[in-house]
């Protein structure tokens, strides 16, 4: 597996997101408002979505841009794995 510069900055949003999901169980559990809380789950899912699509931008940006330089995959293996990963986007 490798470990690109994104990594450390996915891993803090995603700590930060586990945070928010904690603290949105303890409204639930504490009887908060619906709105409020829908508003940690929206951030939530932000901090989510947007530590995917820099995962998905290093990938492509990295180990396909890799793969085509190098030579280390073919490139119908390459287009098939950039289809693959962009699904996610």
């Amino acid at each position: 597996m490798t470990t690109h510069s994104s990594h450390s900055d996915i891993i803090k949003r995603l700590k930060r997101a586990e945070g928010h999901l904690k603290s949105i169980i303890a409204m639930l559990e504490d009887g908060r408002s619906c709105l409020e809380i829908t508003q940690q789950l929206q951030a939530v899912e932000s901090a989510v979505s947007n530590a995917k699509k820099i995962l998905v931008h290093d990938h492509i940006d990295h180990c396909l841009e890799r793969a085509v330089r190098d030579g280390t995959q073919s490139s119908d293996d390459t287009i098939r794995e950039f289809k693959s990963i962009t699904k996610y986007l």
